[in-house]
């Protein structure tokens, strides 16, 4: 019977059951997209990963789907498949190249450090529609926009004990983007969380490419360069941060949970 490797692994973290969970599945060739999105719904994980190789050595095109979606850009799951590809499947270089929906994407590997090399998305000053500012129940200090919404508030703490309406956020569209609530950290830079309405998974443990427009953000408020970021859901995921002008670079490590085979007929 024909079989999908599948691995999962918890990604920004050196810690098994921390960080973000996705599932990395390595494909010959692309399969029909709603197959690919029914094992994404069966893995019930916040992304599943799939590559295949293009013919040139450490090069793979790469799409990632949520249960319920196919994403642009999604950070997590792919540090989850670089880490896959260095630690599984024998790539023994420093650097892949992942070519996806948002144009090529570098990780590159220095010990058991990943680090995404992904494009910039600074936001913008933005009003806050009032059906968030319900469901998140406390009022921001500034409200900005990218493709998420990103909410400033005034220290960690209270970023920390947000107890967001599901009810009422689920009645807001923002597919495919979400609602980042953010501080200045106290032993980081700066801290996140991130939610996502209409969503099975609504909140997101540790996302990368929230961070395509936190570190621009975070670098002109604080006027620094490199970075330290906490994203402080419960599983909580560590990022390390560059703001490298039209680029971002996000470093983080990753753990393996486990390893199999998906049988799809």
């Amino acid at each position: 019977m024909p079989h999908i490797p599948i691995y999962q692994v918890d990604a920004f973290t050196d810690e098994i059951f921390h960080g973000n969970p996705a599932a990395v599945c390595q494909l010959a060739a692309w399969l029909p997209t709603d197959v690919l999105q029914q094992i994404a719904a069966e893995n019930f994980l916040p992304e599943t990963a799939f590559f295949i190789p293009t013919g040139q050595s450490g090069h793979y095109e790469l799409r990632w789907f949520t249960p319920e979606i196919e994403m642009d850009l999604c950070g997590h799951a792919t540090l989850a498949t670089a880490h896959v590809l260095f630690n599984h499947l024998g790539w023994d270089m420093h650097q892949l190249c992942f070519h996806t929906q948002s144009g090529p994407l570098i990780v590159s590997k220095n010990n058991q450090l990943l680090t995404l090399d992904f494009p910039s998305r600074p936001p913008v000053p933005a009003t806050l529609p009032p059906e968030i500012l319900k469901g998140m129940g406390v009022y921001p200090m500034e409200v900005f926009k990218a493709r998420d919404y990103i909410l400033v508030y005034q220290n960690e703490d209270i970023v920390r004990n947000l107890r967001p309406d599901r009810a009422v956020l689920d009645q807001i569209n923002l597919d495919p983007g979400g609602i980042i609530a953010t501080a200045k950290g106290e032993k980081v830079d700066f801290v996140s969380r991130f939610f996502t309405p209409q969503a099975s998974i609504f909140e997101d443990p540790v996302t990368g490419s929230a961070h395509c427009s936190l570190i621009p953000f975070w670098s002109g408020l604080l006027d620094k360069k490199e970075m330290t970021a906490l994203q402080v859901s419960p599983r909580t995921g560590k990022l390390y941060c560059e703001d490298a002008g039209d680029r971002v670079l996000i470093g983080g490590h990753c753990k393996t949970y486990l390893e199999g085979n998906i049988f799809v007929s």
